[in-house]
């Protein structure tokens, strides 16, 4: 049965079956993704369509990317990235590798987040084909999203040297079918505290790398405490203002020993107008200025170290602007575009290779990265009409709208 002859989500069905076999692909972040890869270049070779692999360094991981249609002029992308988050220490009903249906809902890793939209996308590929397309569709697979954005700035290097790049995108995150035009930025760092060890009951004679770090610690709460009074405030948001949070932090080796090191990991997630910077600044002048003094009178060795881990910058694409009004009309959603406290890689597009970009894919957030991850199939079914209407829009009128 081709999966444009039915409006039904069976275990028959042609989306059902590709997300099956999409949900199979153990694509942990640590792992490679090139299985999964390598099984959607054969499944859109089965169509006469050829894919452009962006592999990374290690050759281990590889971006994808498409163009079904006319290659000589901008289209529509549809993004997604391939990579899930670890299912480790999570108490799963079912093999989350193995997708299961219960209730209405399909579950598995990366149901919602997001090889459901992936699934929607590649099982349109039959529609695509069947008339010409007055403007095309780009497909953009990536690998390590949930890692900090890392795998697509790969593919975004060769989309800037392309002649022809896609007129705007739509990133598939779960989103609960509604249009997001904005999301915050997120940087990350390590910080590494080396002091002086020294015997428990001679403190004087150590730095203490914990102590440090809890006064450190302190002081990025204080910053926030800052920003949740002054602002800026942006009401668009469920968290109106930018956010820093402090995440694992390991040091010391028994109680009778002043610890000589410290490590902790933080992150700011902040509103698109915003930089990172302002804050990381702050953070590092109070080290400068109030802890390293000290540290130095006991010993000149000690440091603090800080280690960016990753980032992305936010989204802002403004509400009145053609892709999200494209995408509302595909829809026929009347409401509003919505802002979103995590982030995407729909900021890079944007930034690195000037895609205007919204976010807007099946299922909730509230469901990735938790156990029994699920979709509903409603959800699957809004985006595949959607994705189908995109299709028939694009055969007909090509980006005329």
């Amino acid at each position: 049965m081709s999966v444009s002859d039915s409006n039904d989500l069976t275990s028959d069905s042609a989306l059902y079956k590709l997300l099956e076999r999409l949900i199979a692909f153990d694509t942990t972040s640590r792992n490679s993704n090139l299985e999964l890869i390598a099984w959607v270049k054969d499944y859109l070779s089965g169509f006469g369509i050829e894919s452009l692999l962006v592999h990374d360094e290690t050759g281990s991981k590889a971006n994808l990317y498409v163009t079904v249609g006319p290659e000589d002029r901008s289209g529509v992308m549809l993004s997604g990235h391939t990579d899930v988050v670890p299912v480790d220490g999570q108490d799963w009903s079912t093999d989350p590798f193995v997708m299961a249906a219960n209730a209405g809902a399909l579950y598995g890793r990366g149901t919602a987040d997001m090889k459901g939209f992936i699934a929607c996308a590649l099982a349109r590929i039959p529609q695509m084909m069947e008339k010409p397309l007055l403007a095309p569709v780009h497909l953009a697979l990536s690998y390590d999203e949930e890692i900090g954005c890392i795998g697509v700035r790969r593919l975004l290097d060769v989309l800037s040297d392309h002649p022809v790049k896609p007129a705007m995108g739509i990133i598939g995150e779960p989103t609960m079918m509604k249009v997001i035009n904005a999301h915050k930025g997120k940087h990350s760092w390590r910080v590494s505290i080396r002091g002086r060890a020294a015997h428990s009951a001679y403190p004087i004679e150590g730095v203490n790398a914990v102590e440090m770090a809890a006064e450190l610690i302190a002081h990025i709460r204080r910053v926030y405490g800052q920003v949740r009074e002054r602002g800026p405030i942006d009401e668009g948001y469920r968290v109106p203002h930018s956010t820093l949070h402090i995440g694992p932090i390991e040091g010391g080796r028994a109680l009778n020993i002043v610890p000589d090191a410290c490590e902790f990991r933080f992150e700011v997630r902040h509103l698109p107008e915003e930089t990172a910077d302002y804050y990381i600044e702050q953070i590092t002048a109070y080290v400068e200025n109030e802890l390293l003094p000290g540290m130095h009178a006991v010993d000149p060795d000690t440091s603090i170290v800080f280690e960016t881990l990753a980032g992305y910058p936010g989204l802002n694409t403004p509400a009145d602007a053609p892709v999200v009004r494209f995408v509302q009309m595909l829809l026929e959603d009347t409401d509003d575009p919505q802002k979103i406290s995590f982030g995407s890689e729909a900021g890079l597009f944007g930034d690195q290779v000037k895609i205007p970009c919204v976010v807007c894919g099946p299922g909730s957030i509230l469901q990735a990265h938790r156990p029994d991850e699920y979709v509903e199939e409603d959800q699957l079914m809004q985006c595949w009409r959607f994705i189908g209407r995109l299709v028939a829009h694009l055969q007909t009128e090509g980006l005329q709208h």
